[in-house]
C-alpha cells in the first residue's frame, strides 16, 4: 500500500504540474492578445517603409500607421494605384507620403536596394514592413509551374525582401533603433505542409527563419525583428471572403500593430491563434492527406477555369475570322 500511495502522490504531483503549466500559457496568451499594451511605434523613428502598399496587408497597414501619425514612404510597381493611395491616406491623415515605383518581377536585387536606398536618404525611417507577396494563380503540381511565374514568385517573395532590408538595416543601425516585419504565412508555419502551393509556401518558410536570424544578430543593436504569420485574411490573393476566420485586412491590421516590437513569429490575429492550437493537435498524416485533397479540388477547377477561357478565345477568333 506504501508503494501505490507514493504512486498515487508522483502522478498527482505531475499531473497537477501540467495543469498548472497549460493554465500559465494560457494567462500569458489572454494577456499577449488581449491585454499587453502595444509600443509606441513613433519612437523608433517618424517614417515608415511599406511594400505592398496598394492592396491588401500592406495597404490597410499603411492606413494603420498614418493614423498613429507616421508619414509613408509606400513601395509598388503601379505608379497609378500608388498616386491614388498617397492621396487617399493625405486626405484623411493628413500626414507626409511618398512613393517609390519599383516592378520587384523585373528588377534586380541590387537596384532595388541602390533605389531604396536613394529614396530614404534624409528620412528618418523607423519602421519597414515587407508586405509584398506573389502566389499561384490556382493550385498546381510543381511540375505545372512555368518559368516565369517561378522567377516572379523568387523574386518578389524573397530576393525583394531580402534586399530591401540589406537597404533599411545601416540606417537604423547608426541611431540604434527600429523595428523590421515580414509578412510571412501560415502555410510555412502553422501547417505541417502546403502542397500543390509548393514554391509559395517555401519561400515564406524562408522569411520565417530570415526574421528568427537576424532578430538575434540585431536585437542587441535596438532592432526589433518579426515575422507575421497570418492565416487567410481577405484580398485578392487568397481570393476569400470575410467571415468569423478570415478577417479583413483592415482588422487584421489593427491586430498586428500591437505585436510590433515583441516576440520573432507571432500569428497577431486571435482567432488565427485559436485555429494554429486545433491544426497542431491534428496528427501531421491527416494534416498532409486533407491539405493535399483540399488544394486538388481548387487544381481542378482552375483547370477548368483555364479551358473554358481558351475555348471562350478560340470561339471569338474564329467569329472574328
Amino acid at each position: 500500500m506504501e508503494g501505490l500511495d507514493r504512486f498515487l502522490v508522483a502522478t498527482s504531483t505531475i499531473g497537477f504540474i501540467c495543469v498548472c503549466k497549460v493554465f500559465v500559457k494560457f494567462l500569458k496568451w489572454v494577456w499577449v492578445m488581449f491585454l499587453r499594451p502595444p509600443k509606441n511605434l513613433k519612437e523608433y523613428g517618424s517614417w515608415a517603409i511599406i511594400t505592398g502598399s496598394t492592396d491588401g496587408i500592406g495597404k490597410a497597414m499603411a492606413f494603420e500607421f498614418a493614423s498613429k501619425g507616421l508619414n509613408l514612404l509606400l513601395v509598388g510597381r503601379n505608379p497609378l494605384k500608388l498616386e491614388t493611395t498617397l492621396k487617399e491616406i493625405r486626405e484623411r491623415h493628413g500626414v507626409e507620403v511618398k512613393f517609390v515605383v519599383i516592378d520587384m518581377q523585373k528588377v534586380s536585387g541590387e537596384e532595388i536596394a541602390k533605389r531604396i536606398e536613394e529614396a530614404i536618404d534624409g528620412l528618418d525611417v523607423g519602421l519597414l514592413v515587407n508586405g509584398a507577396g506573389l502566389a499561384y494563380p490556382y493550385a498546381r503540381f510543381f511540375h505545372e509551374v512555368d518559368l516565369e511565374l517561378m522567377d516572379a514568385i523568387v523574386k518578389v517573395n524573397l530576393e525583394a525582401t531580402t534586399w530591401i532590408t540589406k537597404a533599411v538595416i545601416p540606417s537604423m543601425l547608426k541611431k540604434k533603433k527600429g523595428a523590421i516585419v515580414n509578412i510571412g504565412s501560415g502555410s510555412s508555419v502553422v501547417l505541417p505542409s502546403y502542397p500543390l502551393v509548393t514554391l509559395y509556401a517555401a519561400t515564406k518558410g524562408y522569411l520565417a527563419m530570415f526574421s528568427r536570424c537576424i532578430s538575434l544578430e540585431y536585437k542587441h543593436q535596438g532592432i526589433d525583428i518579426q515575422c507575421q504569420v497570418p492565416l487567410f485574411v481577405s484580398t485578392k490573393m487568397t481570393k476569400m471572403k470575410k467571415s468569423v476566420f478570415v478577417p479583413t485586412p483592415e482588422l487584421y491590421s489593427k491586430t498586428c500593430t500591437r505585436w510590433i516590437g515583441y516576440e520573432k513569429l507571432v500569428e497577431p490575429y486571435f482567432l488565427h491563434s485559436v485555429q494554429g492550437f486545433l491544426i497542431r493537435a491534428i496528427p501531421h498524416a491527416l494534416m498532409d492527406s486533407y491539405m493535399l485533397r483540399y488544394f486538388l479540388y481548387f487544381r481542378a477547377k482552375g483547370l477548368s477555369k483555364d479551358s473554358n477561357k481558351a475555348k471562350e478565345t478560340s470561339l471569338a477568333a474564329s467569329d472574328s475570322q
